[in-house]
This record gives C-alpha cells, sequence and structure tokens, in this order.
C-alpha cells in the first residue's frame, strides 16, 4: 500500500461522474488498500476515488476516525437507495479543499447497496455521521463538491477563503 496524492479543487477531475467499478480486480483491491492508507495518513474519515484521480465509483470511510480503533469499510460501486425526509445542517469538511468547513444540508439516515472487495452484495442502513459521511462521498463520485452544497451566498466568501 501506498499513499497518493489528493487532488485540490478546482481540479476538472473532481467534477466528473464516476464510471462503475465493474470486475473488481487486483488493481481496484491495491486501489482501494491506497486510498485507505492516503485517508488515514491526511487524516480524514472518507476519501472517494476521484479524489486521488481515479474516476471509479469507489470510496472509503472510517467513522471512527482518530477517536477509537480502526473500522475501515470500502464501498464499491454504491447506490443511495432510500433517504429519511429528516435532515440536519452541519460542518464538513473535505480532504480536497482542506482548511474549509461548510454548513451542508443532509438526511440522517440513509440506505445504502454497494459492493465489498469479494463482489458480496451488501445493503444496509446508515444513521448519523456514518450517514453523513457516504454521503458526501458519493457527491464526489457524481462530481459534487462540498461548494455546490451550500447556499449562493455563502459559497463565493467560501471560495474566496480557499484561494491561495
Amino acid at each position: 500500500m501506498a499513499t497518493r496524492p489528493i487532488l485540490r479543487w478546482p481540479d476538472a477531475r473532481l467534477r466528473k461522474v464516476c464510471a462503475p467499478v465493474g470486475e473488481i480486480t487486483g488493481e481496484i483491491r491495491a486501489l482501494a488498500g491506497d486510498m485507505l492508507e492516503t485517508m488515514y495518513a491526511a487524516p480524514g474519515r472518507g476519501l472517494a476515488a476521484p479524489q486521488v484521480g481515479v474516476l471509479r465509483r469507489l470510496f472509503v470511510m472510517d467513522v471512527n476516525g482518530r477517536a477509537g480503533p480502526r473500522a475501515p469499510r470500502i464501498f464499491v460501486d454504491p447506490v443511495i437507495e432510500a433517504c429519511s425526509d429528516e435532515t440536519a445542517i452541519g460542518p464538513e469538511g473535505c480532504l480536497s479543499i482542506p482548511g474549509i468547513l461548510a454548513d451542508v444540508e443532509r438526511s440522517v439516515e440513509i440506505e445504502v447497496s454497494w459492493r465489498d472487495l469479494d463482489g458480496t452484495a451488501r445493503r444496509e442502513t446508515l444513521a448519523g455521521f456514518a450517514a453523513i459521511c457516504a454521503q458526501h462521498e458519493i457527491d464526489h463520485l457524481d462530481g459534487i463538491v462540498t461548494f455546490d452544497r451550500v447556499r449562493p451566498d455563502l459559497r463565493a466568501g467560501l471560495e474566496e477563503a480557499f484561494r491561495p
């Protein structure tokens, strides 16, 4: 495993809709391992393949972060099947937009389907921070970044604060 460079906004690859992974190969398994290592090194709690320049529908997350034992999860070709009507607004950070926190509205519970690295189909209801993190990472797979989820009157100020 190796760490990979994390793309920073406004890199155009962060705007691309990712292709399905399809067959899970040794290359995909290595990518997932590298993504976990990169996420932990950053440090972060989630990382999507396009953030390391790979335009495939794959993300990793560990909602424990530094608060507890590692609990890495790998999601291949994830799909949000359902979202709760209940939402919450809270601060989100992004490894591709370091130093910026933006208040984003998200569903507090989602049902997600995906495959694991063995190709096994999974389906689970995620709640709280896990739901928020998964929604954030799936946004990346659809070419959506945090700035796209904030009110227009706040977006310009956040973008300006991020520019070097």
